[in-house]
């Protein structure tokens, strides 16, 4: 969509800042402005390309983002109707994820940003998720952040932009990767998340009383991987009793371990709600639910409903922008350039972990790559 595509929004106003994410296995981009218009927006997914394999291969998505970012940020230059030198700023996804991509989109940002006299804007790819509703919505600082998606299942205070206070965190499996292993062990396609989500619609959520882990249990951390193993137990017993897991069993299944997740994440939510508000003293806050299965819609209407029961207002991007994309980067480093507009990033280096708290202790243990969560 260009600017002149746009005329009810109004002349869009600077800065203007173009995002590049290829931190896994999406190679996206996109220009935003500073009254958060979407001027130019392109994602190519790599679904077919890992499919095969029931998850992402590092270097083939690395491959396939220097096969496709030049041509991606043409495209994006030319639907925005710029140049590299019409920007104010060029950012990029740094951390945390897949280094072989992301040294794809970071080594190109940095030599497009040197080439046109630009920023360069070093983004972590958590805090785009973490800002994304600022783009969407008027959501004011400070607000309750759930972070849930593939790598990563997060509780935190986010008081603003690089301020960020982890409340709570998965100690094994994230509840994306829970998603995907449910989806790879029932055979179902990959992305595995979208594919649990349709087979439930046609399951019975209360067959399967699986156990769900920390529900009831004082603070604000997750567990799925005893949810999965259950999982697992339940489709072989099936299968064993029957010879093969019906199509039936498998919507059960899938229904089933979808309500025992929402139970969790509303849980550890209010749980989390309670501990914002006694640190924030009083009042009631935005609750923001972002990542990539933000994107269910049976979770966020789960969640919209005990944020609506804690008094909390409730957000959640689009479903487009709940997963990895440009906008959500671009915006981070618009966020992050208003701020310090004197942001000279270039000797920043790209890095597979990058916790978003980082004065919270490691959960995983901390090596030389630094802190897992």
């Amino acid at each position: 969509m260009s600017k002149q595509s746009q005329p009810e929004k109004g002349t869009p106003q600077r800065p203007f800042v173009l995002g590049i994410e290829t931190s896994c296995d999406e190679t996206a981009a996109a220009i935003v402005s500073a009254d958060k218009q979407i001027l130019a927006h392109r994602v190519l997914s790599q679904i077919d390309a890992h499919s095969a394999y029931g998850g992402v291969v590092p270097e083939i998505a690395a491959r396939q983002h220097i096969s496709n970012l030049d041509h991606l940020l043409r495209d994006v230059l030319d639907e925005g109707e710029m140049t590299f030198r019409d920007l104010d700023a060029i950012a990029a996804t740094t951390g945390p994820g897949l280094v072989g991509g992301l040294m794809v989109g970071v080594m190109t940002a940095k030599a497009a940003a040197r080439a046109a006299g630009k920023p360069f804007v070093a983004v972590n790819h958590l805090e785009g998720h973490a800002l994304t509703a600022r783009l969407t919505e008027d959501v004011n600082f400070p607000y309750l952040l759930l972070l849930v998606s593939g790598g990563h299942c997060q509780l935190l205070a986010v008081r603003g932009v690089g301020n960020y206070e982890r409340l709570g965190s998965t100690i094994d499996d994230a509840v994306g990767e829970a998603f995907d292993k449910t989806a790879k062990l029932l055979g179902l396609e990959y992305p595995g998340g979208p594919s649990v989500e349709k087979a439930a619609l046609s399951g019975d959520e209360n067959r399967f009383p699986f156990p769900k882990p920390l529900l009831n249990k004082p603070g604000c951390d997750f567990s799925f991987s005893g949810l999965k193993t259950a999982v697992r137990r339940t489709a072989e017993a099936c299968a064993e009793k029957e010879g093969a897991l019906s199509h039936a069993d498998r919507a059960d299944i899938c229904a089933s371990f979808q309500k025992t997740v929402a139970e969790c994440l509303v849980n550890r939510v209010k749980n989390a709600a309670a501990v914002f508000q006694e640190k924030a003293g009083t009042g009631k806050f935005p609750l923001v639910v972002a990542g990539g299965v933000a994107a269910n819609a049976y979770l966020r209407d789960k969640l919209e409903t005990a944020a609506q029961d804690e008094g909390f207002s409730f957000h959640a991007p689009p479903m487009a922008l709940c997963t990895d994309n440009g906008a959500m980067i671009a915006w981070a480093g618009l966020e992050r350039f208003s701020v310090h507009p004197e942001t000279d990033d270039y000797t920043t280096a790209p890095r597979a972990r990058w916790p978003l708290d980082t004065k919270a202790a490691p959960l995983v243990g901390k090596g030389k790559k630094g802190a897992k969560a």
